[in-house]
């Protein structure tokens, strides 16, 4: 077996040489990384641009970072998709060269492979595909950027950054509208192609990241059905930085707005009123709103600011899909909807999610007609409790109790249809059974102890999500404990908490027995037998870890014997 040998610098993953992908010491790399960024957050927060450079140089040539950034290009979902060379690193020799191959000198960006997927409207998303070793030099770079726009970023952007979510936005967003007081009118703002149109001027003299390397993936071109096109703006939908960047290209926004219609510097301008103008923003992504107190002061004075900003960066709102709409009537935002009914605010999933979710199990049905019921279930269940999690937030029993309906009414006409010959009593007790309190449960055959069962949203307790603290880093050592405990509450609260993957991470304190490192994504995680089932190992928690997917690839690939810890003496 050839193997590439690899000497540690100075803030490398241990002293000597690595010879294979798992004798990498992970805990080293992501100590060493860690640190490099959490002085990257305080020089940047002190304005100390010249030390921030010199760190981020620092970390992108430290072999820890680029072993981080090579395990996730070959672990995230994109995995086994190539770019225009058609590679993919999948076996550990391929990987530990990888690591050897992200160096700066002499590095030039290939082509990207241009893909079009399908969007609601009917149109198509281009997305362009980068290769693999363009993936981990982007990854590599994104480790060094990330503490830079995380203390920099709008507090209250919450798209594509790392502890943020949706549903960080929504809290936000119920905040600025929810008492009788606030904002009557809302902005709906929709940027036209805002990956597409970004200047590459504006963030090349902007972003805080070597400009030799962005400057490659930004002037990279883009391959499709064998023609190559020049890429003049935009930064392509598809690379690991991408996000990012346009984050860098719309921060600034809401400190603007503040400078504009903070209330004491507001009430200064003769030719405005006194009154509170109320503007507040709320970001995820390229997805935005902004409240203010009256049509006037969003349409004359709010919109044109936002106009000029975006200018300035290549920008422009869609004037078709930008409106200002009145709370009473209602507006959609990340598939909720927010409206004041008598003065109280509600937030629903929008009839636009609803249709989505019943189009995709429509389409799972039709598309599975002569399937085992347990394989449609288990294409099924997913979709459902995704969307319940998603909506579980919001005023949303009722619409859980529709869907349910809906859904239950299409798999009675999916068993009608595999049996036109028999009769409804006998499709009830061949696909329809009675668990626990629920009748009329959609279920398959027994697989292991259990059969096989349609979740049910109804089931889905509804839960207040706590905001994250505008202000948080974590990058930053000081929010080191907060993070801990929304970590906490996440793998545990709730629906989540009551699966088999919850109360293990809990039993095991949610640290990877292997690697001996925290367990921090509920939708990256494989469970290992300790006793394999071939040789009689059951599916109870005695005999069951959870590792992370590198780690359960190197018990397998070496035979490692693991066992459940001492978590006490470990810790």
């Amino acid at each position: 077996m050839t193997t590439t040998a690899m000497k540690i610098d100075e803030v490398g993953a241990s002293s000597g040489m690595i010879e294979h992908w798992h004798d990498i010491k992970w805990v080293e790399c992501h100590k060493n990384v860690k640190r490099l960024q959490a002085r990257i957050v305080k020089a940047t927060a002190e304005g100390r641009w010249g030390k921030v450079k010199n760190l981020q140089r620092i970390l992108t040539h430290s072999f820890s970072a680029k072993a981080i950034a090579v395990k996730r290009v070959t672990e995230n979902k994109g995995k086994r998709t190539s770019g225009v060379d058609g590679e993919t690193w999948n076996t550990p020799e391929s990987k530990i060269k990888a690591i050897d191959s992200l160096k700066r000198r002499g590095y030039k960006s290939s082509p990207l492979r241009r893909v079009e997927i399908p969007k609601k409207n009917g149109k198509k998303r281009k997305l362009g595909i980068p290769t693999m070793k363009d993936r981990a030099m982007q990854a590599l770079h994104l480790l060094a950027l990330e503490p830079v726009t995380e203390t920099t970023g709008d507090p209250n952007s919450y798209g594509f950054r790392p502890e943020r979510s949706t549903a960080d936005a929504r809290e936000q967003g119920f905040k600025a509208l929810a008492i009788k007081q606030s904002a009557a009118w809302v902005l709906e703002a929709d940027i036209k192609g805002c990956f597409d149109n970004i200047s590459h001027e504006w963030l090349l003299e902007n972003i805080p990241l070597d400009r030799k390397v962005l400057k490659e993936w930004l002037k990279a071109r883009v391959i499709y059905n064998g023609e190559f096109t020049e890429t003049e703006t935009g930064t392509p939908q598809g690379g690991i930085i991408s996000p990012t960047l346009a984050n860098l290209a719309l921060d600034g926004l809401e400190k603007m707005l503040n400078q504009n219609f903070k209330i004491p510097q507001y009430r200064e301008s003769g030719e405005r009123k006194s009154k509170n103008p109320k503007v507040n923003l709320i970001r995820y992504a390229d997805d935005f709103i902004i409240t203010g107190a009256s049509k006037e002061l969003l349409e004359n004075e709010v919109k044109p600011l936002v106009e000029n900003f975006l200018k300035e960066r290549g920008l422009e709102l869609s004037p078709e899909k930008t409106k200002i709409t009145h709370i009473e009537d209602g507006f959609n935002f990340l598939g909720w909807n927010f409206r004041k009914y008598d003065s109280k605010l509600l937030i629903k999933p929008s009839k636009e999610s609803i249709k989505g979710i019943l189009d995709k199990v429509k389409r799972i049905l039709d598309s599975n007609k002569t399937a085992k019921p347990e394989n449609v279930i288990n294409l099924l269940n997913p979709v459902i409790t995704g969307w319940a999690n998603y909506h579980k937030g919001t005023v949303a029993k009722e619409s859980f109790n529709y869907v349910d309906y809906q859904i239950w009414t299409k798999a009675w006409k999916w068993a009608v249809r595999r049996h036109p010959n028999k009769g409804k009593l006998w499709i009830k007790d061949k696909y329809f059974k009675t668990v626990d309190n629920r009748n009329w449960v959609f279920s398959g055959e027994n697989q292991g102890e259990h059969s096989t069962r349609l979740a049910s949203m109804s089931a889905v307790p509804i839960e207040r999500h706590i905001k994250i603290q505008a202000d948080s880093n974590p990058y930053d050592p000081k929010y080191e404990q907060y993070f801990e405990k929304r970590l906490h509450v996440k793998m545990t609260k709730g629906q989540v908490g009551k699966t088999k993957l919850a109360k293990l991470w809990v039993q095991q304190k949610g640290i990877c027995p292997v690697c001996k490192m925290r367990i921090d994504d509920v939708e990256n995680i494989n469970i290992h037998h300790i006793t394999e089932k071939a040789k009689g190992g059951k599916d109870i928690n005695s005999n069951l870890l959870i590792l992370h997917p590198n780690c359960h690839r190197k018990v397998h690939s070496r035979n490692l014997k693991v066992s459940k810890p001492d978590w006490e003496n470990d810790l």
